[in-house]
C-alpha cells in the first residue's frame, strides 16, 4: 500500500497538472471499489473546478469550487495515470476524469481504493477522517505528546507507529526505517520508551519521510508516479527488505550477527538491526 512518502508524491504531481482545472466529464467503468462510488458522483463534480489539493493521512482530496471535496484513497494497488490525452484503455482502469487541462485516471487491479465526496465544510466529521491521528508534522506532535499516546500499550512500538489514530501516514516500510535511524528496537513495548526517545523517534519518523518524499516514494511493486516513473527511495533504505545484509557503516561479522533480521509483528513483516537497535 502507498504510504504518506507516495501518496504526497501522487497528490503533489496531480496539483501541477491539473490545479484549477474545470472538470468537464466522468467515466466511471467500475464502481465496485472498497466501498461503492455514490450513484450521483458525475453529477454532483461535473462543472466544477479544482481549487485545491491537499493530503490527510493517505488521502488525497480534490477541494472544489461548490463546496464538495473528492476523496481517492489509492487502497493496496491503486494507481493515477495523468495525461494531456486520453491514455490507451488498460485493464482495471475504473475511473477517468476529463478536464480542460487533460485527463485523469485511476487504475486499481484490487479495488481496494476509494473515490468519493464529502461537503468540504464537514470533512472532520466525515467517517473516513473524525477517528484519524496527527499528521507527522503537526505542532501537537511532541515527546511528550508521544509518551503519554505510548503510556498503558504494551505492544511492540513498530505496531503502536502502524495506528493510524495516533500518528498518520506512517506504514510499514518507514516504520521499520525510522525506528532504525532512532536505535530503538522495534520489538520494545511502546510504553518503555523514555521522553528523549519519544523525541528522536519524532525527529526521525520526520527525516525519513521528507527524504522519502524528495525521491518520490519507494516502488517495491505496484507503486509508479502518474508520469509512469519510478521513485528511488527503495535505494536508500536501510533495513527495509535487506534480510541477511549489512546496515549502512556497520562494521560487524556477518557470521556472528546475521546482518539485517526479519521478523513479523502484528502480522507485518518488520526489520531491524540487532546490533544499533536497542
Amino acid at each position: 500500500m502507498p504510504e504518506l512518502p507516495e501518496v504526497e508524491t501522487i497528490k503533489t504531481a496531480i496539483e501541477k497538472s491539473l490545479l484549477n482545472a474545470n472538470i468537464t466529464r466522468v467515466k466511471i467503468n467500475n464502481n465496485s471499489l472498497r466501498i461503492k462510488i455514490p450513484d450521483d458522483f458525475a453529477k454532483r463534480i461535473v462543472g466544477a473546478k479544482i481549487a485545491a489539493l491537499q493530503r490527510r493521512a493517505k488521502y488525497i482530496l480534490f477541494e472544489l469550487d461548490n463546496n464538495l471535496t473528492l476523496i481517492l484513497h489509492l487502497g493496496m494497488s491503486g494507481k493515477i495515470k495523468i495525461a494531456d490525452n486520453l491514455p490507451a484503455p488498460e485493464k482495471h482502469d475504473h475511473v477517468i476524469l476529463e478536464t480542460n487541462k487533460g485527463f485523469l485516471v485511476y487504475n486499481d487491479p484490487r479495488r481496494f481504493g476509494l473515490w468519493t465526496y464529502a461537503e468540504t465544510g464537514k470533512l472532520k466529521q466525515n467517517n473516513l477522517f473524525k477517528n484519524l491521528g496527527l499528521e507527522p508534522w503537526d505542532e501537537k506532535l511532541s515527546a511528550r505528546f508521544l509518551k503519554e499516546k505510548f503510556k498503558g500499550k504494551k505492544c511492540a512500538v513498530k505496531q503502536a507507529l502502524l495506528d493510524q489514530s495516533l500518528v498518520v501516514g506512517i506504514g510499514n516500510i518507514y516504520a521499520s526505517e525510522s525506528l532504525f535511524e532512532a536505535g530503538i528496537d522495534p520489538r520494545r513495548a511502546a510504553e518503555s520508551l523514555s521522553l528523549k526517545e519519544c523525541e528522536k523517534l519524532i525527529e526521525k519518523v520526520r527525516a525519513v519521510l521528507e527524504k522519502a518524499i524528495q525521491a518520490g516514494g519507494s516502488t517495491l511493486r505496484d507503486y509508479q508516479k502518474p508520469d509512469g516513473s519510478l521513485g528511488y527511495f527503495q535505494n536508500q533504505h536501510c533495513v527495509y527488505n535487506k534480510t541477511g545484509q549489512k546496515c549502512p557503516g556497520c562494521t560487524c561479522s556477518l557470521e556472528k550477527t546475521g546482518g539485517i533480521r526479519k521478523i513479523v509483528l502484528g502480522g507485518r513483516s518488520t526489520f531491524y538491526c540487532p546490533i544499533k537497535q536497542k
